[in-house]
């Protein structure tokens, strides 16, 4: 571009030029956005898909569960929004009917607990 301005050559030569390198640079330029969306896509996509984990509860109060994994290892703790879904054998529940030991199902969506499905023996 320097060279150009101490060196300036006619204008159509210069357009001929810029046009010849678009050319070469346009299909690597798609390339590149086009993987830039397939993997915004497939990032999104498995960020806002739900997980559910499996195993017993510790303890359940008002918006909170303690859970630990099926072995009673790995213990932690999710909050529970008013909103999310509560079942205990099937039936509606609330968080506080579930008791240490039952078997539980938490499902998370986008970090936020939305279901919570409970067995008791």
């Amino acid at each position: 571009m320097l060279a150009d301005v101490v060196n300036p050559r006619p204008l159509g030569s210069r357009l001929i030029h810029l046009h010849q390198e678009f050319e070469t640079m346009l299909p690597r330029i798609l390339t590149s956005v086009f993987a830039v969306v397939v993997v915004a896509a497939l990032a999104s996509q498995s960020w806002a898909e739900e997980k559910s984990h499996e195993g017993t509860v510790v303890s359940a109060a008002e918006g909170k569960l303690v859970m630990a994994d099926k072995d009673g290892k790995n213990e932690h703790t999710h909050m529970i929004a008013a909103t999310t879904s509560v079942t205990l054998n099937g039936k509606a529940a609330k968080i506080t009917d579930l008791k240490k030991g039952d078997a539980v199902k938490v499902t998370v969506d986008s970090g936020k607990v939305t279901a919570v499905a409970a067995t008791r023996s």
